[in-house]
């Protein structure tokens, strides 16, 4: 069963709009979530890869046109891009009919066409909405440990021990290397595309170095680009833009870089069960992506996230824009029940001087660290920033 309040918000998405995107990585719940909607719905639902349902698109404006009145999921929709234009006359023509809303539920495994395609035909008759993996509020607090290890892709962290969890990974890396991508238009070596994989994983939290990496895979600044943009297309990395505001510091201009997914971050490294990952030197950024992941899936519409940072050395890992309030919110995240906070952050402060200050540590209840700054759980944060 899909958590009910995501079931819930797509639905409420179907009553507002005459289209739906629900974007992700594969495998992450998109067509589980689809199926429940459409069993609730009576809907029509076509899988996009599947030749038999491909081949009932041969004429789609006709097809759908029969169809007209209720709920078609079209699942995989970046495979056909052409249908984006076909989707809008259907759209407008139902308008006229009197139906508005709650006609066609798309789903992507990559926002490359799908955005683009969607933007310019289906301007205001599309929303969107990102499905990321199991996050903390879906699964509970006694298995976060279990989330932080093996990742929010559900196959992975409900399987029943860590090694079948990490064959799981490696199969669906071996399938986006051999299968997804190439689909998708790039022709890339597999050999070169997982090299590139576990380079992002090395930098996990990091500054984002294109330099250093074209010169690490002996490509291009043009060809390195466009490995970022692809891997970024697919909901395989976020990269955390650098806070914009006009502070009068002089900040740096490089984006952050992290692997979405945790599981497939300790997959690529080598990590493998909990012991290995408390004794892994890059324990503070495997957590620190964790946890900002879990804090932008819970964010409400309309809200940026952004890190603040300087180039002499003053830093705050996560700035939030939220809708509604003047000022950001500073949060600093820290593994440790006891965070200490160092000058550099103290600075940071002063220059965004925000409406709220958080530690977001492993601490089991808040407390205050002086001066208006906060501990708190991720649990506890991720509850502020719902109220």
């Amino acid at each position: 069963m899909f958590p009910r309040f995501l079931k819930a918000h797509t639905v409420d998405l179907l009553d507002q709009f005459p289209a739906v995107a629900v974007l992700g990585p594969r495998q992450v719940g998109k067509t589980t979530l689809a199926m429940e909607i459409a069993e609730d719905t009576g809907a029509l639902y076509l899988d996009l890869e599947h030749p038999t349902d491909l081949a009932k698109l041969s004429d789609p404006a006709d097809y759908l046109s029969r169809h007209l009145g209720k709920l078609v999921v079209l699942d995989e929709i970046q495979r056909v891009p052409e249908l984006f234009p076909v989707l809008r006359s259907l759209i407008d023509q139902s308008k006229r009919e009197g139906r508005r809303s709650g006609q066609f539920l798309l789903l992507g495994s990559a926002s490359i066409d799908l955005l683009r395609q969607g933007s310019e035909s289906l301007a205001g008759r599309l929303a969107r909405v990102e499905l990321a993996g199991l996050t903390v509020p879906e699964v509970g607090l006694a298995p976060l440990e279990q989330l932080w290890l093996r990742g929010g892709f559900p196959e992975s962290f409900t399987a029943p021990d860590d090694a079948r969890s990490v064959r799981w990974r490696e199969a669906f890396i071996r399938s986006y290397l051999e299968r997804d991508i190439p689909q998708l238009g790039p022709r890339i070596a597999a050999e070169t595309l997982r090299r590139f994989w576990t380079m992002l994983a090395h930098e996990h939290g990091g500054l984002l170095n294109a330099a250093q990496l074209a010169r690490s895979l002996a490509v291009s600044g043009k060809t390195l680009a466009s490995y970022i943009d692809l891997f970024v297309d697919l909901f395989l990395l976020r990269r955390l833009e650098p806070w914009s505001a006009n502070s009068g510091k002089r900040l740096v201009k490089s984006p952050r870089i992290y692997l979405r997914d945790s599981g497939l971050l300790h997959h690529l490294l080598g990590v493998t069960t909990m012991e290995d990952l408390l004794g892994y030197s890059r324990l503070g950024a495997s957590w620190e992506g964790f946890v900002i992941e879990n804090i932008i899936a819970s964010l409400p519409a309309g809200a940026r996230a952004s890190f603040y940072r300087t180039a002499a050395g003053a830093e705050i890992d996560l700035v939030l824009e939220l809708p509604g309030h003047r000022k950001p919110w500073a949060l600093e995240i820290k593994r440790g029940r006891s965070p200490k906070l160092e000058r550099g952050f103290y600075h940071a402060r002063q220059d965004i001087d925000p409406e709220r200050c958080l530690v977001v540590c492993a601490t089991e209840e808040s407390f205050s660290l002086g001066s208006g700054i906060e501990a708190v759980s991720l649990a506890e944060t991720l509850q502020l920033l719902k109220g």
